[in-house]
């Protein structure tokens, strides 16, 4: 989940001092502290620069056509969501060519010559890259368990970008607080329809998976 309040400006020298993190909202206190360490006078790096940072950074960042943002920790409701995604896949894709991944992977986006990493909060990858990368470029579904905070840039930014990758099957936007989703499915005619579910007995069909997700695995205490 990105923050919405802060964006961390990374440089290229190495030197403590140059190191800035603009925060212009609310949470002023608590994220002072710079949290990605790189090295140029530039205010955009490039996605190699990227990569070799964030190895050993002490935190997740996004990487969004040259600029980094850091990442907030998530709220219970969500990590839970998350979690039994992953658990659902598990069994379902247990003997085939594909598995679910969690938040701590992170998938690369090209588009229109520029460069995208994000960490969603799931995913399903059936044609993996080197176990030597630290990204996917081919997941067939990408989950995000949204809420208010990350609402615009989940429905916006992040849905825009990930319907571009060729590989995409099914993009799933699950709500935090209540049993929801939108699906984006890609259609025959290469177009990605969208439906909406609602409801503790909806159940989300993934082809060419053979998998679904049964709202009631995912949300019932």
């Amino acid at each position: 989940m990105r923050s919405k309040f802060f964006e961390t400006n990374v440089t290229l020298d190495h030197n403590p001092a140059k190191k800035r993190l603009a925060i212009p909202g609310p949470g002023r206190k608590d994220l002072m502290k710079p949290t990605m360490s790189l090295a140029s006078k530039f205010e955009h790096i490039t996605p190699d620069e990227f990569l070799r940072a964030e190895i050993s950074a002490d935190a997740k960042h996004e990487y969004v056509d040259g600029r980094v943002y850091a990442m907030v920790g998530a709220s219970n409701a969500h990590n839970r969501i998350a979690s039994r995604v992953l658990g659902s896949f598990g069994g379902q894709l247990a003997g085939s060519p594909c598995e679910a991944l969690n938040s701590d992977v992170k998938v690369r986006v090209r588009s229109n010559s520029r460069t995208y990493f994000y960490y969603p909060d799931a995913m399903v990858v059936c044609e993996s890259n080197p176990d030597s990368d630290h990204f996917q470029d081919q997941p067939v579904v990408i989950i995000e368990v949204i809420s208010e905070s990350t609402r615009r840039t989940d429905e916006g930014e992040k849905r825009q970008n990930y319907l571009t990758i060729p590989s995409l099957h099914h993009y799933l936007l699950l709500e935090q607080d209540r049993p929801a989703a939108r699906v984006f499915s890609r259609t025959t005619g290469d177009e990605f329809e969208e439906r909406s579910l609602s409801g503790i007995d909806s159940v989300i069909d993934l082809k060419p998976l053979n998998a679904q997700l049964r709202l009631a695995d995912l949300y019932q205490t």
